[in-house]
């Protein structure tokens, strides 16, 4: 029994800090809005589950999982202890029953992932371990737990699965072309997931100051003694209002391929979270149950998630999304603001003897 007198289940708080634990939490109340929209309309297809346990067989889980357990360390009481002890408290305050399987696996390159479509698992790789320190591992742990918790391991792994089949059938023009529609629209998906599961890890660590490490040591590796937090974040705030329409193109361009967010976007949207009246009431103890989970109205997910987007639009200085703003709402002479946009929003204005659309003289 432990001190406030519940029964011990294998997987309590451990840490001598002390946290919140957040009994039957669903993760909804974590979820970005638009990752939840994504899996509460997944969720209520008929069939859904059904589908996807098909598909298990022609997925590569089964040898992911014997390559891992073959070829990576799995994380126990007798192996990596520490990760060990911080994978079952986030399981505990998660409330997540269930502890999966974890693994640290030899690659110089930080990273972390869940996979897995039956039951998911956790690997870490060595990059990774030896970047962190214990507190900003814990958030990476709980960044981890929080895709399990989400369920999305699975997506994660059919991601996995399309992007190699695209790579195999690269020489067939038409089925490459839809293969990577779909893997571009689940990494459209997934991004939006990672916000999600930052905030998890949050929720796990309840050190803000750790997670904004973590995020500074993957962007530029163990030197915190170089790094700023308040710099880090103001780069955040350049990348997203500086430049004209050209950058704006290329944000979209240089993201595209990519399965996380910009790391700096990312910290600014945590720290912003971290803010907001939502995360204080996860503390509080008011957050939605899964018990609750099967009354989900999907109709309410996606207001809820076109309602972020409307505001995101209209509070961001990305000159894209000010010309999309404009244009709802019926500015005037939009030609020569797109024209302006692609010469540079934030070009001086030319002298009155260069009219904007007359071409330079020889001697500018």
């Amino acid at each position: 029994m432990s001190e406030d007198g519940h029964e011990q289940t294998g997987h309590e708080n451990v840490p001598s800090r002390q946290r919140k634990r957040f009994p039957g939490i669903s993760s909804r109340a974590y979820e970005h809005p638009a990752d939840r929209s994504a899996l509460v309309a997944l969720r209520k297809l008929s069939g859904f589950d059904t589908v996807f346990k098909a598909l298990s067989g022609l997925l590569p889980e089964r040898s992911l999982r014997l390559l891992f357990l073959s070829d990576s360390v799995r994380v126990s009481d007798q192996q990596f202890a520490h990760l060990n002890d911080m994978l079952r408290d986030a399981c505990y305050i998660l409330d997540l029953e269930k502890v999966p399987p974890m693994y640290v696996n030899q690659d110089p390159q930080p990273n972390a992932m869940c996979i897995g479509l039956d039951e998911p698992i956790i690997v870490v790789t060595t990059g990774l371990v030896e970047l962190l320190d214990e507190e900003e591992m814990r958030a990476v742990v709980g960044h981890e737990v929080g895709h399990a918790l989400s369920g999305h391991a699975v997506y994660r792994t059919i991601l996995l699965f399309l992007t190699n089949l695209a790579l195999r059938v690269a020489w067939i023009p038409l089925g490459n072309l839809a293969i990577m529609a779909i893997v571009t629209a689940l990494r459209e998906w997934f991004r939006k997931s990672e916000l999600s599961a930052d905030r998890a890890g949050l929720l796990v660590g309840q050190d803000l100051k750790a997670s904004m490490r973590g995020l500074m040591k993957i962007a530029g590796g163990n030197h915190l003694h170089e790094m700023n937090v308040d710099a880090f974040l103001r780069q955040a705030e350049e990348y997203e209002a500086g430049g004209d329409l050209r950058d704006s193109v290329l944000k979209i361009l240089n993201v595209l391929p990519r399965s996380h967010p910009f790391t700096t976007v990312r910290a600014a949207e945590l720290k912003k979270w971290s803010e907001s009246r939502d995360y204080q009431r996860i503390l509080d103890g008011h957050y939605p149950r899964r018990t609750e989970d099967k009354e989900t109205s999907v109709a309410d997910s996606f207001r809820e998630s076109a309602s972020h987007y409307a505001d995101h639009v209209k509070s961001s200085k990305d000159p894209l999304m000010k010309l999309v703003t404009d244009i709802a709402g019926g500015a005037g002479n939009l030609g020569g603001r797109v024209r302006r946009g692609f010469d540079g929003f934030t070009s001086s204005a030319p002298p009155k003897d260069h009219p904007a659309d007359a071409p330079p003289r020889g001697d500018d």
